[in-house]
């Protein structure tokens, strides 16, 4: 532990969050395995502290003093086991300190982090949630951080050995950095490895070696290596970079450690000048359905970074990450600034019309990879169809799914409407929970018979988009449990129906069906006979005008709409059931079909994952009909 005085008044200690303290006990149970990303995150953390004094000195050159070259200080001490981390950045008080390294902010840790248990892997952690300081716990028993604040007369001094709590308190200004933040390490046995100068100089070079801030390794009184310049690697040309030079900083501006499915680095001339090297995932970030639905784009204006909450890309590509460095936008933008200016505007315009063209690429030219792009990302993709109609044609191009015919394979548009059968005008699609569910919807059994492809609509905003989607190559979309499905134009596949499964004339079903809808009143809009069932007795379905059931299924859970609209109730007259109902029409037996008519709602309602409407009076009828039957 350090021997430096307080300057006034005495440390005090405090715990930690709940939060901070079982992921402290995920770091140090957990990581061992990857101990070297420890100095990257503290690396990155002493980089954006240079980048965050750098912004603020363009309206205050009074902070830099007389020392305005930004640099990070590595610095080693084998004898006694210690490793510091220094940087002249914007430095802490003891408000940022307790805010920074005795809580976490980012929203969604707790809800993370109670779902995780103790068994997830710590190394996901790290980066994601703001949360790469306390990886230094890996490695050693004690941490102590030393800051001033840029401009500042007073210096902090905040320790901890990990355990449950830290101390805080002031320190002299000689035992401080002349500005920013000193992380000293007390390193553990097993962490003494990180003394040795070759081991810190491999590090840097993997992890570390294009932070936008110089780094140094002081390995004694008179000896220093230079481990990075501190060059913006998205300024450099492409063909000088190597793709582990790509990769390396992937991992640094998005914190995550799988390899990056698309890398996509330009510099843009004309009417608006700036350079973007920006990185699609190919695994899902743990804060993708966070409900800010934040962008985590790393803004610069000649090479000064600005901000990563400017909205630059679209929400519903948030899992972009990267960095888009403008010629053209002041340096002095507010954050009124960035939510209107026209500038950015277009800046975000012309790199998502790249992004989409990449990704269009992409799919044509490596489909296995791109399928792993859209299992990861295509949910959050398909909320542009919703949201930017402009841009649907592409996203369509795009967008891949599950339908009846293609098992766990995925199907485009294109390859659908190329397989249409002659005569079907339409898409057909269904929506609903799960794509097993759907699978097993009674609505799918006439477009199996005649092998029609149904697109299966699984994804929570699929409800949305579809509605609002006009349609694909001249192609409209139809959804198979609204309206009339319309399937008689299209022959059935398979051997002709045997005598005792052809249908009932259809009179004879229109008479049920008036039959059947004077007994259930308006617990439905209409009664008819149906082309879209093979092996069910009835199935439910929404009239022509208003929301398809999934869709007002999910409104009404969200407590977004009134009451519901009756259903269709749709008959199949080739099922034994109906015929035998229409026999007993016939002859005048008005209870039983009556009773029937109630357990028929009761039955499609099932089927559709509800309940019947009245669940007693569903069951006493149910209950006549069996005994009137077995009797």
């Amino acid at each position: 532990m350090s021997d430096a005085t307080t300057a006034a008044g005495e440390a005090q200690s405090q715990p930690f969050t709940a939060e901070v303290a079982r992921l402290l006990h995920l770091m140090v149970h957990s990581v061992y395995s990857n101990r070297d990303i420890f100095l990257r995150e503290l690396i990155s953390n002493a980089a954006d502290a240079c980048e965050r004094l750098r912004l603020m000195a363009l309206k205050q050159p009074v902070l830099l003093g007389s020392d305005p070259a930004f640099r990070i200080t590595i610095s080693v001490d084998a004898a006694a086991k210690l490793l510091t981390i220094e940087d002249n950045g914007v430095g802490m008080d003891r408000a940022a300190l307790v805010e920074n390294l005795g809580t976490i902010a980012r929203s969604g840790t707790r809800a993370f982090l109670d779902a995780a248990g103790d068994k997830v892997s710590g190394t996901a952690l790290i980066g994601q949630f703001g949360v790469g300081f306390y990886s230094a716990f890996m490695v050693a028993d004690e941490v102590e951080v030393f800051s001033r604040p840029a401009g500042s007369d007073e210096a902090w001094r905040w320790v901890s050995d990990g355990k449950g709590s830290f101390s805080i308190g002031p320190v002299d200004l000689s035992a401080a950095p002349a500005r920013g933040t000193r992380v000293v390490l007390h390193l553990s046995g097993e962490g003494a490895t990180y003394t040795d100068p070759d081991t810190i100089e491999r590090i840097v070079g993997e992890h570390s070696a294009h932070v936008p801030v110089p780094i140094v390794l002081r390995v004694d009184d008179t000896t220093t290596r230079s481990l990075a310049d501190g060059s913006a690697l998205w300024r450099k040309p492409k063909a000088s970079i190597e793709k582990k030079a790509y990769a390396e900083f992937y991992n640094h501006v998005s914190g995550q450690y799988d390899e990056p499915a698309l890398t996509l680095h330009f510099r843009a001339e004309g009417r608006h000048e700036y350079a973007a090297l920006l990185f699609v995932p190919s695994a899902k970030p743990f804060d993708l359905f966070d409900p800010e639905r934040k962008s985590r784009i790393k803004l610069y204006v000649r090479r000064v970074y600005i901000t990563d909450e400017a909205k630059i890309l679209p929400a519903w590509l948030r899992f972009v990450r990267g960095v888009i460095d403008s010629e053209d936008l002041p340096l002095n933008l507010s954050r009124e600034m960035l939510q209107s200016n026209p500038v950015l505007t277009q800046i975000g315009k012309g790199v998502t019309t790249r992004l989409l063209a990449e990704l269009d690429k992409l799919s044509r030219d490596d489909p296995d990879t791109y399928l792993k792009v859209w299992e990861a990302f295509g949910p959050v993709l398909k909320e542009g169809l919703y949201e930017e109609p402009e841009r649907r044609d592409a996203l369509f191009g795009l967008a891949r799914f599950h339908t009846s015919t293609s098992g766990d394979g995925w199907r485009s548009l294109a390859d659908y409407v190329a397989a249409m059968k002659p005569n079907q005008s339409a898409i057909y699609y269904a929506v609903g929970e799960s794509r097993e569910t759907i699978a097993a919807s009674p609505h799918l059994e006439g477009f199996r018979k005649r092998g029609v492809e149904v697109v299966l609509l699984a994804d929570a905003v699929d409800a949305f988009w579809v509605r609002t989607a006009i349609g694909f190559e001249g192609k409209s979309f139809q959804s198979i449990t609204q309206g009339n499905a319309d399937l008689s134009a299209i022959p059935a596949e398979g051997d002709a129906p045997k005598a005792e499964d052809a249908a009932a004339p259809k009179a004879a079903v229109a008479t049920l069906a008036a039959r059947i809808k004077q007994a259930l009143g308006d617990r439905v809009t209409a009664v008819r006979g149906s082309d879209r069932l093979t092996d069910s007795p009835v199935c439910l379905v929404a009239p022509e005008s208003g929301p398809d059931r999934q869709f007002e299924r999910f409104l009404s859970a969200h407590q977004a709409s009134g009451k519901r609209q009756a259903p269709v109730l749709e008959l199949n007259p080739g099922h034994r059931l109906i015929k035998a109902l229409i026999e007993r029409a016939t002859a005048g037996d008005g209870e039983v079909v009556d009773d029937a008519a109630f357990v028929l709602l009761g039955q499609a309602r099932i089927m559709d994952g509800e309940q019947p409407d009245d669940a007693p009076d569903f069951a006493r009828r149910l209950t006549r009909l069996l005994e009137a039957r077995l009797g």
